[in-house]
């Protein structure tokens, strides 16, 4: 494809997200409730804690008190972190890459305490613990 074509297919899906997405127009840390709010062009505010977005996770409240909103609105950058998210994907409950998304979901379900894992933890109690990883070594 041609450079104007890429140019104009762009342009074209700029436009549609625009009418589809509402912008960032305000961005503000609030300390009271140690929250992230965004406000859209749509009026609503949308807001959401730091330790659940990539790169905001271990940010104290003075790196998150300078907000800055890119020119087209879907930006949200945080200088003090280098960090940046997209509004879009915040919009859909993205906070992050995969790797750390997922990373996130394996630390959840490794918390899980359900009836068959506390039923497994006991029987291996009963046991002597947790087995021991083997390792195949030299003349095994």
């Amino acid at each position: 494809m041609s450079f104007e074509g890429t140019y104009e297919r762009a342009n074209r899906r700029g436009k549609e997200l625009q009418a589809d997405v509402p912008r960032a127009v305000s961005a503000r840390y609030e300390r009271r409730s140690g929250r992230i709010v965004i406000g859209l062009s749509s009026g609503l505010e949308v807001g959401f804690l730091p330790e659940h977005a990539e790169g905001l996770d271990r940010a104290g409240a003075a790196e998150l008190e300078k907000i800055e909103i890119s020119p087209s609105g879907y930006g949200i950058h945080f200088p003090k972190l280098d960090a940046d998210l997209y509004l879009p994907a915040l919009l859909e409950g993205i906070y992050g890459s995969r790797r750390w998304m997922a990373a996130r979901l394996g630390r959840s379900g490794g918390l899980s305490r359900s009836k068959g894992k506390i039923a497994a933890a006991r029987k291996n109690g009963k046991m002597g613990g947790r087995p021991r990883m083997r390792t195949l070594g030299k003349g095994k």
